[in-house]
């Protein structure tokens, strides 16, 4: 099936449309949705199309055109609708973080497919194989931004959510018919509670981030650290992502070479002639600066203690046997972080155990005896 033969999405970009959207979404038992980002394209990223679809239409709205969504909040999380996502987690953060929402209860279609272990859980490859639907995914990259949106854009955006339904009922039944639905609804309950934090405020030490600097000298450490801010400021100034100011590669190269003039630029893998003069100057600057700044050391890695490790070790050991055994990958058993909790915990006793709130109660009552034995030295585990 083709989107030529679906009738066409309605564009809502009006306090008017959005009125009408609301009350048509109030009005539903279940409802898919999902989000358009543009994080490739700007310095703050923002949801700029939000795809809801019912049983019935499919809807694109325009958040970009619409300053107050909060008519959207009240279904959003309402309890009597469902909502159903692909891969929530992300859209999850972005939709509580610009627009306050917080939306339960929910169904993944890719985490009920982890769940069932399927080869495949990409949404193109479960379209594919439920309903013979082949996607074109050009346009995962756009500039989702940019108004008008091209009409592959729109059938693009529109296809991302209206099988979501259908392929949900699909699911729940394969959940329910492997014993694997209490499960999932678990870790779907836990996907409700991502918290949408605003963006940090830029942080000078975050330079540590880019990948090679721990290995550079104190000096060569200070330049970095100057050219990381001078990045930074340049993808302020211009709402541009900064890796599409200068790579991290690039930023390395310069940390390390001998730079005291535009000249010695020419050298450097990633500065072409178009950016030696955008930046040229500045960033001699930024080296010179860095010359004559503090040594910068890396800060100490938090270390945890050799019994903690231990703990983590071993609980890890386990999830991956489990996973093995149910043929899923190893977080459908348990969330790293949660293995983190119950090392720190290290619970002795089901009472104990029961206090780590982290832990759900399906899990718990699946794993909970299973765990204490590992964590007390009685698992098969050879440890």
């Amino acid at each position: 099936m083709s989107s030529a033969a679906l009738l066409p999405p309605v564009w809502v970009d009006t306090p008017r449309g959005l009125a009408h959207l609301a009350a048509v979404l109030a009005a539903q038992s279940v409802i898919a949705v999902d989000t358009e980002s543009n994080s490739l394209h700007a310095y703050r990223e923002r949801v700029c199309l939000i795809q809801f679809s019912t049983a019935t239409a499919d809807y694109l709205l325009d958040p970009l055109a619409l300053p107050d969504l909060s008519a959207l909040a009240p279904p959003m999380a309402d309890p009597a609708i469902e909502k159903i996502f692909h891969a929530s987690e992300y859209d999850l953060i972005c939709l509580r973080r610009d627009f306050g929402w917080k939306v339960k209860p929910l169904f993944d279609t890719m985490v009920a497919a982890r769940t069932l272990g399927l080869p495949q859980m990409g949404l193109a490859a479960l379209l594919e194989t439920n309903f013979n639907v082949k996607m074109n995914k050009r346009h995962q990259r756009a500039d989702w931004a940019q108004r008008p949106l091209l009409p592959d854009q729109v059938d693009y955006a529109r296809m991302d959510t209206h099988f979501l339904i259908p392929l949900r009922a699909r699911l729940a039944a394969q959940l329910q018919a492997k014993g694997c639905w209490a499960e999932a609804a678990e870790e779907f309950e836990r996907l409700t509670q991502m918290d949408g934090a605003a963006a940090a405020e830029f942080d000078a030490a975050s330079f540590w981030r880019v990948s090679g600097a721990r290995d550079l000298t104190p000096r060569q450490a200070a330049i970095l650290r100057e050219l990381y801010v001078y990045r930074e400021s340049v993808a302020r100034r211009l709402d541009r992502p900064p890796f599409k100011v200068m790579s991290e590669a690039t930023l390395m190269a310069l940390a390390q070479a001998t730079v005291h003039t535009a000249n010695d630029l020419k050298a450097i893998p990633g500065m072409t002639d178009g950016q030696i003069r955008r930046h040229g100057a500045q960033i001699v600057q930024a080296v010179a600066r860095g010359r004559q700044a503090p040594v910068q050391r890396p800060p100490r890695a938090e270390r945890h203690d050799d019994a903690l490790l231990d703990r983590y070790d071993r609980l890890r050991r386990w999830r991956k046997q489990k996973a093995q055994e149910r043929g899923v990958e190893s977080d459908v058993i348990m969330p790293r972080e949660v293995l983190w909790v119950l090392a720190g915990a290290g619970p002795q006793s089901l009472a104990e155990l029961e206090r780590v709130t982290e832990l759900g109660p399906v899990r718990r009552a699946k794993y909970g005896q299973e765990i204490l034995e590992v964590l007390s030295k009685k698992g098969k585990l050879g440890v």
